[in-house]
């Protein structure tokens, strides 16, 4: 709930700045609101959305928790999961804006309202099915794997 309310919070002071430039309208911008079909930067389908946004929050989820595990060197977890995220970014942005956080997407998306509300279940139902299934590999290949 807190990083719901961050999130809409950061957006807001995202639309405060960004309505400071003459002609700004959210809802045209799309305000780096995630999106599929003609919403997604790429035109990228529903499906491709939905399979972008699970994959990419499990492999996240799986590197979080394997960086931060306690066989692993200590120090270093920041460096690993910031790289990770970088990679997410640069794969899943062409696809949906990269959402791999509810939060994150619907900061946005109340300001936009219509289509990027619409579409904001998928940007719930994806990250937290890819969060279950991170854990859950992370769980049953790799933490019972090496003890």
């Amino acid at each position: 709930m807190a990083q719901v309310i961050g999130g809409v919070l950061a957006g807001g002071v995202l639309y405060v700045i960004a309505s400071g430039q003459a002609g700004f309208d959210a809802a045209s911008s799309g305000f780096a609101s995630n999106g599929y079909g003609a919403h997604s930067p790429g035109q990228y389908s529903l499906t491709s959305a939905l399979v972008t946004e699970v994959v990419m929050t499990a492999m996240f989820l799986l590197v979080i928790m394997g960086a931060t595990d306690s066989r692993a060197p200590q120090g270093f977890a920041p460096i690993a999961i910031g790289l990770c995220l970088t990679l997410i970014h640069l794969i899943s942005i062409p696809v949906t804006n990269t959402s791999v956080n509810p939060a994150r997407s619907t900061g946005v998306a109340l300001y936009v309202g219509d289509w990027a509300v619409a579409q904001l279940w998928l940007f719930w139902v994806a990250p937290i099915v890819g969060a279950i299934i991170g854990a859950w590999v992370y769980r049953s290949l790799i933490s019972n794997n090496s003890e």
